[in-house]
């Protein structure tokens, strides 16, 4: 049996829940950011009246603010957002039981086997929805229709705001093959840079190539984007009580001043670590693996990563992993403006791959003193809050409360 999977985007999320506070600025330019006097300073959302003048998600206050200079700038208020995301797919929930939330104001849903009591297409399913959420909620969506979630995703994006779209097996290589390949899910920039090098621009492009290029060019991601590109993606609507093994977990900031010194370095990678580790642990994570992403003051960005010699949850195998990477690819006085600290290949239990030590014949054990040392941590933060104690730049423990 055909699926039908539905792909509902909320129409400019962030800045929508904000203008059913003030309806007056519905028609005019506006957005939602970060501090105007920080460095977070960026563009997190925008209505449409915003968006047809350019301005555009992750440029900067100052950059928007040249493409509509009576842009109306509003803080952001993500529990609001969270609130009114769980609104929404409670909604979808009451449609099937298979809905999969992608991000906080995307979700996929499976109708396959419910459709019948509301309507019999999927089509008449989505506007059923888009009626309802804009009636009770007083926002609109956006929703494709489709029979895999890829196609379904990318008829949201087809039109918008507030429109259904269906991609069917009898229509989707005209909707979709002429589309940029950009479109096409997971296809980000560095994939369209390679891709372009070789003449494909548009997904019935890449649809066409041979698979053995595209696994040359980009690996295992090639063969699954030609296979996205070829109509031919399987993948099951998840609901949330299924979503798939965490693989990263990761922390990043934009530190208010650059970095210019190695000590400001690794205070900043020690606080990062300290808190990929705690999380690792509150979820009873570990991590066989390190990756750090460096930008500096021109936005340039590098990234390296590296294997561990056995799986960890301990700051301070992470922060070792981190500095060492670092240390790589940084060059004094070269100024750093943001960091990020990524624990790779996640599992569930500790797993142990060191080499054996060629003179002792034993693995390295893993360090008790210190596990006791960031769970007792891991106790001072529960009872005290997360800013009770804090690894200080050289990696030791700080006490942060006062009596």
């Amino acid at each position: 049996m055909e699926r039908i999977i539905l792909h509902c985007d909320l129409n400019c999320f962030f800045a929508s829940v904000e203008l059913l506070r003030y309806p007056a600025l519905r028609d005019v330019p506006v957005a939602v950011c970060g501090d105007p006097k920080s460095r977070h300073g960026v563009i997190l959302a925008k209505n449409e009246p915003a968006k047809k003048l350019g301005v555009q998600t992750a440029e900067t206050i100052w950059q928007a603010q040249q493409k509509a200079p009576g842009l109306v700038l509003l803080p952001p208020h993500h529990s609001l957002y969270r609130e009114y995301s769980k609104k929404i797919n409670a909604i979808y929930g009451q449609y099937t039981d298979l809905v999969e939330p992608f991000g906080i104001d995307e979700s996929w849903l499976d109708i396959t086997g419910s459709m019948h009591l509301f309507g019999g297409d999927g089509k008449t399913v989505a506007d059923a929805l888009r009626e309802r959420i804009r009636a009770e909620l007083g926002l609109t969506i956006s929703v494709g229709v489709s029979f895999n979630k890829i196609f379904a995703k990318l008829g949201s994006d087809y039109k918008k705001p507030d429109a259904t779209t269906v991609i069917a097996p009898d229509n989707w290589r005209d909707i979709v093959w002429p589309l940029p390949v950009g479109d096409l899910l997971f296809v980000g920039k560095a994939a369209q840079k390679i891709l372009s090098q070789y003449g494909i621009t548009t997904i019935g492009q890449l649809a066409a190539c041979k698979v053995e290029m595209l696994e040359t060019l980009m690996g295992k991601m090639g063969r699954q984007l030609h296979e996205y590109a070829n109509g031919l993606d399987h993948a099951p609507v998840r609901p949330q009580h299924e979503q798939e093994m965490v693989k990263s977990v990761g922390n990043g900031t934009t530190f208010p001043q650059n970095l210019t010194r190695w000590s400001e370095i690794r205070g900043g990678l020690s606080l990062l670590c300290d808190s990929v580790a705690s999380r690792l642990r509150r979820h009873g994570l570990y991590c066989g693996g390190v990756s750090v992403t460096i930008r500096d003051a021109q936005f340039k960005t590098v990234s390296r990563q590296k294997r561990l010699g056995g799986s960890t949850h301990l700051m301070r195998d992470i922060l070792e992993a981190a500095l060492e990477l670092t240390a790589q690819v940084w060059k004094a006085p070269t100024p750093i403006r943001m960091l990020t600290v990524t624990a790779l290949y996640i599992t569930p239990e500790a797993e142990s791959y060191e080499q054996l030590d060629l003179l002792s014949g034993n693995a390295p054990q893993r360090s008790e003193k210190q596990e006791k040392l960031e769970g007792a941590m891991d106790a001072i933060r529960e009872k005290y809050g997360p800013g009770a104690i804090s690894f200080g730049p050289g990696g030791k423990h700080h006490i942060g409360w006062e009596d």
